[in-house]
């Protein structure tokens, strides 16, 4: 399920920040996706054409021609084949190699073979396309990929959902954002979540993974009430680069894990000024009962909705470049995203977390 409002989207773009390539990124649902059929998407300022070969692979190409430039986009697919509109060169669309160009005659020595339109590594996970997008001059598709995220799962039987929502705000604002835990009770105020008078101080602890940061196992919050469904659980929560938050709750009995809930949530960059929150959740409570599932939907996309709102408003005031105020403890996870992803993109430097650390705030 996608959240947009067009009408703001369009008039309030924040200002452009670095972005982290190298890695992969979430381009769509891979249910859009159907045998002999193609769709367009954009990450990280790069223009894709993703479709599902006959076969059922899926694939992403640059959706630009190498011979003028055109869009493929505008040309054909035969569920084999990629063809351009504009002079009819065909591609293999999982690798990008040249098969035809159909104005060469006898007389010609160039061989179609050799010439590859862009393609990426794109692989289906948990409901999505995930594609990884190279830095500028690295190879299509280097001999050695990270791992593809995927959502933990504790168990063989569980329910899922997606959710989607559009951002106006560059990547780093919807980041910090979505690791933020001070907005909660104004933000998401609700009956079903939190109120302002639930506010109270909070313990967290925090240790250092790599690329990252995890909040150490511990108790959810008493005033997050849909925890409470879960029984008595014990909650992780993992930001890793570039921009990936594992939330895993479960609970436990004589040892034995009996319901548990885990969601992946990403922002991916669409251009260097706007973004996208795509979440994956499943659970295991309950599956047998119709219901259960569009019900946590109407929540979740509430939920979503708040944050995506908040957003729109904020980068009404980041068009005028304000700068920003972190203050301790409450957006030190926010500077540890700034110091991780500056020693990403530099190569230099040490993880901001050097061990353990404890953070107060009130919430």
């Amino acid at each position: 399920m996608k959240l947009r409002n067009d009408s703001l989207l369009a008039n309030v773009d924040g200002p452009p920040t670095e972005l982290i390539f190298g890695d992969w990124y979430p381009a769509l649902r891979s249910d859009l996706l159907r045998k002999g059929k193609t769709t367009t998407s954009l990450l990280l300022g790069v223009p894709l054409l993703l479709g599902r070969k006959n076969d059922g692979r899926i694939f992403a190409m640059r959706d630009l021609c190498p011979h003028r430039g055109i869009p493929l986009s505008a040309g054909w697919f035969d569920g084999e084949h990629v063809q351009c509109k504009y002079h009819g060169w065909k591609f293999e669309p999982c690798g990008g190699q040249c098969a035809e160009i159909p104005s060469l005659t006898q007389f010609d020595t160039l061989q179609p073979g050799k010439i590859f339109a862009g393609a990426y590594p794109c692989v289906e996970q948990d409901g999505y396309a995930w594609v990884y997008v190279p830095k500028p001059g690295e190879n299509r598709a280097p001999a050695s990929l990270p791992p593809v995220p995927e959502l933990p799962k504790f168990g063989p039987r569980f329910t899922t959902a997606h959710l989607q929502a559009d951002l106006p705000c560059n990547v780093d604002h919807g980041i910090i954002g979505l690791m933020d835990p001070a907005h909660g009770p104004f933000v998401h105020r609700a009956w079903w979540w939190r109120s302002a008078a639930s506010i109270h101080e909070k313990t967290k602890h925090f240790e250092p993974i790599p690329e990252g940061f995890r909040m150490s196992p511990h108790t959810p919050s008493s005033n997050s009430a849909p925890y409470k469904l879960i029984g008595k659980p014990e909650t992780t929560i993992d930001f890793s680069l570039p921009n990936r938050r594992f939330e895993t709750v479960v609970a436990r009995k004589n040892g034995e894990i009996t319901h548990w809930f885990a969601s992946l949530t990403t922002v991916t960059p669409v251009t260097a000024s706007t973004c996208r929150i795509d979440v994956i959740a499943a659970w295991s409570m309950l599956t047998w009962l119709p219901i259960v599932r569009p019900v946590a939907m109407w929540f979740g996309k509430r939920f979503v909705r708040q944050d995506q709102e908040t957003m729109m408003e904020q980068a009404e005031g980041l068009r005028f470049r304000p700068a920003m105020m972190l203050i301790d403890d409450a957006d030190k996870p926010a500077k540890w995203y700034f110091a991780l992803k500056q020693r990403r993109l530099s190569g230099e430097g040490e993880h901001p977390l050097t061990g353990p650390v404890e953070l107060h705030w009130r919430s």
